[in-house]
């Protein structure tokens, strides 16, 4: 007779799963400056996380101003420590933070709470995939962003945020310093977007959105198999989107995105705009599938 353990798990094994999404993500960037200003999680100023887990696929971005080398800090250390308190607040199994609102505020006031808190600003996107509900909520605030793009689509693409020209809504810690722009987790525009398997997320930095316009962007995208993509794969595209943006960046004749906002507000500037980019590439997969794992 049959074993009723053997016939059990075989008829578990022929049954089709029902589409539960993850996010398979590859990440590039290119320092403004040096090219050694840079590490396993940042490109000199942008800081960035990817965490995966049961329940949940959480993205982020950072963007540190430069300003604050003019009283001599490094503004790239509050990003990567905004970014690091993120990744381990997703990474926790005891936190039921469900909102990238709700992330990023607690990781905000975990760097208000520091004994020497760290002086900077940044601009900061987050988006959290639920597994479930096969959706994502968003929460961007200043002028990094993202877009979902679906085939040759733009789903959905966020709304940079600025005060005036080139001043973009940030987070900050000032430590009683005048005129320093400090803005809050609960300013950032918020989007929730149902998601499908094949679905495109290209979030980034500035660096990117000053540079290409969505076209340019959607296009490369179209190298990318939608239904079984690899992870050399988007890690190929996303060393394309960063080194375009590079490239359109130190044409002084391009009329780049940036350009165009300038002249807008009256401003004589043509060109791109030289900066950090990073560039964070994902592709909404199925969790069952053993295949496109992400290399580490």
């Amino acid at each position: 007779m049959q074993s009723i353990f053997y016939f059990g798990r075989s008829f578990l094994l022929g049954l089709r799963q029902p589409f539960k999404p993850r996010l398979l993500c590859a990440c590039s960037g290119v320092p403004r400056t040096h090219p050694f200003n840079q590490g396993p999680a940042h490109f000199g100023d942008d800081a960035f996380f990817i965490v995966e887990n049961e329940r949940r696929s959480v993205i982020g971005i950072a963007d540190g101003v430069g300003g604050w080398r003019r009283y001599d800090v490094d503004p790239s250390k509050f990003t990567r420590s905004l970014m690091t308190n993120c990744e381990r607040l997703a990474r926790s199994t005891t936190t039921e933070i469900l909102n990238p609102v709700g992330l990023l505020q607690r990781a905000y006031e975990q760097m208000m709470q520091m004994k020497s808190p760290l002086l900077g600003s940044c601009t900061a996107c987050i988006v959290v995939m639920d597994k479930e509900k096969k959706e994502v909520s968003a929460a961007n605030l200043g002028d990094s962003g993202f877009m979902v793009v679906r085939g040759d689509t733009v789903v959905y693409q966020s709304q940079e945020q600025q005060h005036y020209f080139n001043t973009p809504y940030q987070l900050s810690i000032s430590t009683g310093r005048q005129g320093v722009i400090q803005d809050r987790p609960s300013d950032a525009d918020i989007a929730t977007i149902s998601v499908q398997k094949g679905d495109l997320i290209v979030m980034a930095t500035d660096g990117l959105f000053d540079n290409l316009f969505q076209k340019q962007i959607v296009d490369r995208l179209q190298h990318i198999d939608r239904y079984a993509p690899t992870y050399e794969d988007l890690k190929q595209v996303a060393d394309k989107l960063a080194a375009d943006a590079r490239t359109h960046a130190m044409d002084e004749s391009y009329m780049s995105p940036f350009a165009m906002k300038a002249q807008h507000y009256g401003l004589n500037f043509r060109g791109g705009k030289l900066d950090d980019i990073t560039v964070l590439l994902a592709s909404v997969v199925d969790c069952w599938s053993g295949e496109n794992k992400e290399e580490t």
